[in-house]
């Protein structure tokens, strides 16, 4: 399930990107396929990085796969990664997990190049909200969702880092009905007829892009999208990080590829 809209963003051969958060490697299956171009996932969860690794590695035995790339694990208030290392970087469905989100915003804004930018995804207030009344479960499981942004915060989150708002998106409005009802119905429960019915729905919908839905969905992400999807650039004249940081020609010897 694809957040980012790459049509947004101008990769091109020779761009570094760092893909923080990148779970089991769903926005870097999009950036692998453009040429010349090198891509980093971070993750703190070492089975999403196997499961990426994986996703990556049968991508690259039918020919998809036309960059580098590399994985590892990393920490997102303290990436270990050079000042401007990066001509883009994606942060997608993160920073609701993160105490220390400030810092988090900072650590993308150190590492990306001046000029360079930056994309971040998080859950849409409405549905968010909407998911935390249904379910004390949702709102209180252990590395959940532990606040719940207005696009204003979220934007200002963003602007605060010298970073100019280049647009902003909602996506997967088709998913919000289904967490409403897994929160509605029992959130770990898998024996409810409606969710697994409606989960069937969402993979078939994934797997065969129909245009009816396609067309629904755009109509409806307006209204209630599940994800809010904010795109900014790094200002040109923004000061470099006192921060140490690791020679910019390298990476760390953790990365797996």
């Amino acid at each position: 399930m694809i957040t980012v809209d790459f049509r947004r963003i101008p990769i091109k051969p020779g761009h570094r990107i760092l893909d923080v958060g990148c779970g089991t490697g769903r926005h870097m299956a999009e950036t692998v396929r453009r040429p010349d171009t090198m891509t980093v996932g971070t993750d703190i969860n070492g089975k999403d990085l196997l499961d990426a690794r994986n996703r990556l590695a049968e991508l690259d035995k039918i020919g998809e796969i036309r960059g580098l790339w590399r994985l590892g694990i990393a920490d997102i208030t303290a990436l270990p990664f050079a000042d401007a290392a990066f001509d883009l970087v994606i942060c997608s469905e993160v920073l609701e997990h993160i105490p220390a989100h400030r810092a988090a915003v900072t650590e993308l804004v150190r590492v990306l190049k001046p000029g360079g930018d930056l994309v971040i995804s998080v859950p849409c207030y409405l549905p968010e909200k909407i998911c935390w009344t249904l379910s004390k479960t949702y709102r209180s499981t252990p590395g959940g969702h532990i606040r719940i942004y207005s696009r204003e915060a979220i934007q200002h989150l963003i602007t605060a880092s010298k970073v100019q708002l280049q647009g902003c998106h909602r996506a997967h409005s088709l998913h919000v009905p289904y967490w409403w009802l897994k929160c509605l119905l029992g959130l770990h429960r898998t024996d409810r007829l409606l969710v697994n019915t409606y989960h069937r729905f969402l993979v078939w919908d994934m797997m065969r892009h129909p245009k009816v839905t396609r067309f629904l969905e755009q109509l409806l992400n307006v209204v209630m999208g599940k994800s809010l999807v904010v795109y900014g650039r790094k200002s040109t004249l923004h000061p470099p990080s006192r921060q140490p940081s690791i020679p910019r020609h390298r990476l760390p010897s953790h990365l797996i590829g």
